[in-house]
């Protein structure tokens, strides 16, 4: 059970960096003198994080990479409820 719990933790922080990473890069770099460099470094780090923590969570079998997709397409929906609910505070009237 604890194995399971683990795999989908870890599948939610990776989806909670990767997802709340790009948020936070599209909100700096529209306000960067140059926005290209803000998402092609994003993006590098961003996919890199994410692969490597696959990588070692498919080490133990596919479940726990299933369970970590999961909580990666978990976090997703989560990450975009949450920057929905920023907009829609920041332009209320």
């Amino acid at each position: 059970m604890s194995f399971a719990i683990g795999a989908l933790a870890c599948g939610g922080l990776l989806g909670m960096i990767f997802f709340g990473g790009l948020w936070w890069t599209i909100r700096s770099a529209l306000a960067a003198a140059n926005p290209a460099r803000w998402f092609a470094g994003s993006l590098l780090l961003r996919t890199s994080l994410v692969l490597v923590g696959f990588y070692m969570i498919a080490a133990a079998g596919w479940q726990a990479l299933a369970l970590c997709l999961l909580g990666f397409l978990l976090s997703r929906m989560a990450v975009t409820r949450l920057a929905r609910r920023a907009l829609e505070t920041q332009h209320a009237p």
